[in-house]
């Protein structure tokens, strides 16, 4: 296994946004902290968009135009860029599963530094809340797209190949039943190791069983 140092892409070593950027992002961030919060107090079904928009101070169009619906405030992170342009940089003649490895265990170091209680809450509500599993499901589709083009240009495959299909939508479901797992079980793992064992499938195959 590949040793994980630590990440070289961090959002804070982006170039700075603009103003206009800038409080976008401050929009974002508390129309997301605002749904957590209220979710945190009485659950998801009974937190509302007009509630959310009053606890963040905006309006409820304003959560709309930035989150069309309340499982997508759920749901939406900023990792994808973080682990396309970490995957982009590692060598050329790393494995797929080494690579995958640092990729993922680079995101959740800074995922779980950020914001670990949402990262709990949010796998939580993936197998409590059919809304939110799916939209987590569709979300999965889309980076698993983003993870095939970045694969392609590793490997030269074509990033519509049937192999490249396969591999990065077993890698994303593989992923959803971590979170899954990690959920239901109480989030006792750490959910790092737990990705390394998927990944472990993945790459070899199941364990033995006992005789």
């Amino acid at each position: 296994m590949t040793s994980m140092t630590a990440p070289r892409i961090t959002p804070a070593a982006q170039p700075a946004p603009g103003l206009r950027e800038r409080k976008k992002i401050k929009t974002r961030r508390a129309i997301r902290t605002a749904t957590y919060a209220l979710i945190e107090e009485q659950g998801y079904d009974a937190t509302t968009i007009e509630q959310i928009a009053d606890r963040a101070e905006v309006s409820p169009s304003t959560v709309l135009r930035y989150f069309p619906a309340k499982e997508d405030i759920v749901v939406t992170d900023e990792w994808d860029p973080v682990m396309t342009a970490e995957l982009r940089a590692r060598p050329a003649d790393e494995s797929w599963a080494d690579t995958l490895r640092y990729v993922m265990r680079t995101a959740l170091d800074l995922a779980l530094a950020e914001e670990p209680d949402v990262i709990r809450l949010r796998t939580r509500l993936g197998v409590e809340v059919p809304a939110v599993r799916a939209r987590m499901l569709e979300n999965a589709a889309a980076t698993g797209r983003l993870l095939r083009d970045a694969l392609a240009e590793r490997s030269g495959l074509d990033p519509d190949s049937l192999e490249l299909r396969v591999l990065t939508m077993s890698v994303m479901g593989g992923l959803m039943e971590v979170c899954h797992y990690w959920a239901e079980t109480g989030h006792r793992d750490d959910i790092r190791d737990l990705v390394d064992r998927a990944l472990d499938v993945l790459e070899h195959g199941l364990p033995a069983g006992k005789p």
